[in-house]
């Protein structure tokens, strides 16, 4: 949908800014992305969005968000908590009236897949104080979403991609890369940011597997890397003995002198596996 011609023209993002005197604020994690041409960038990792509907958190003024309009996207759904955001927001729905659906809530107290129907997408620039905790969310319901594209610190992203045996391997490289296909696929300067956030930012292209585990099985994946990764020095032994890891190595054939960080995804789903199991024995 192009904008209706009989409105006067949009103002540009930074005209609207000063217009409504919006400042980034750094409780919120906020570090506004303002350059068309990156936010285009971004959008485009989405694909074709013609048949796609759109979720964004924490649109701010709305940059990514015109892209994301301005590329056709079927719907644009943004989640913004920040009210002093809204009015730009809403400035914006008045030439996208049919597109553009603005969510005033907490992202962190939302069930996002609730807000479009499929197929639906994840392209946000995340505020940085919560975007890890939002991330696992979206990988527990995962099967709802055809692709995540996630503006992250560059070292969250680096950890959300980590191979085995790196330094940035952990909970959240296990948690991500077995439910989807990870990868980086733009990498951004503090400069590319109002105000310059202290480090380098990256967006993580997200693609969520054709199957996908059980919640049951999510929540024990969820333990047993809780408790691998907890204390990174301990062999696997010691680290998974709170949730009886001497059965969970033998029944896996895992050496338990090994550290979590040398295991492979499919290692980790194989402990998972025997985990709930145990479980449900247990039960």
């Amino acid at each position: 949908m192009t904008p209706e011609t009989a409105l006067p023209p949009l103002p540009s993002l930074r005209e609207s800014i000063r217009a409504h005197g919006l400042d980034a604020l750094k409780t919120l994690g906020q570090h506004f992305l303002l350059d068309p041409t990156l936010c285009m960038r971004i959008a485009a990792l989405g694909g074709n969005l013609t048949d796609s509907h759109v979720v964004e958190i924490g649109p701010g003024p709305g940059g990514l968000t015109r892209a994301l309009l301005q590329s056709n996207a079927r719907s644009v759904h943004a989640v913004e908590i920040d009210r002093r955001a809204w009015p730009l927001l809403e400035e914006l729905q008045t030439h996208y009236p049919d597109q553009l659906h603005i969510v005033r809530q907490d992202a962190l107290k939302l069930d996002a897949a609730q807000l479009a129907p499929a197929p639906r997408q994840i392209i946000a620039n995340l505020p940085y104080n919560v975007a890890t905790p939002l991330l696992v969310g979206w990988l527990r319901q995962a099967d709802q979403w055809s692709r995540m594209a996630l503006m992250f610190q560059k070292e969250v992203a680096e950890r959300v991609c980590a191979a085995p045996g790196t330094s940035a391997y952990g909970r959240l490289a296990v948690l991500s890369q077995w439910c989807a296909d990870c990868s980086i696929a733009l990498t951004l300067p503090p400069g590319a940011f109002s105000p310059p956030p202290k480090v380098h930012s990256a967006v993580a292209l997200i693609i969520p597997h054709a199957e996908q585990p059980s919640p049951a099985l999510f929540k024990a994946m969820e333990q047993v890397t809780a408790a691998a990764f907890g204390q990174r020095r301990k062999m696997l032994r010691a680290a998974l003995k709170p949730i009886k890891g001497a059965i969970l190595l033998e029944e896996t054939g895992i050496d338990p002198t090994r550290r979590a960080e040398t295991l492979s995804i499919a290692e980790f789903d194989g402990l998972a596996r025997c985990h709930l199991q145990q479980k449900q024995n247990d039960t």
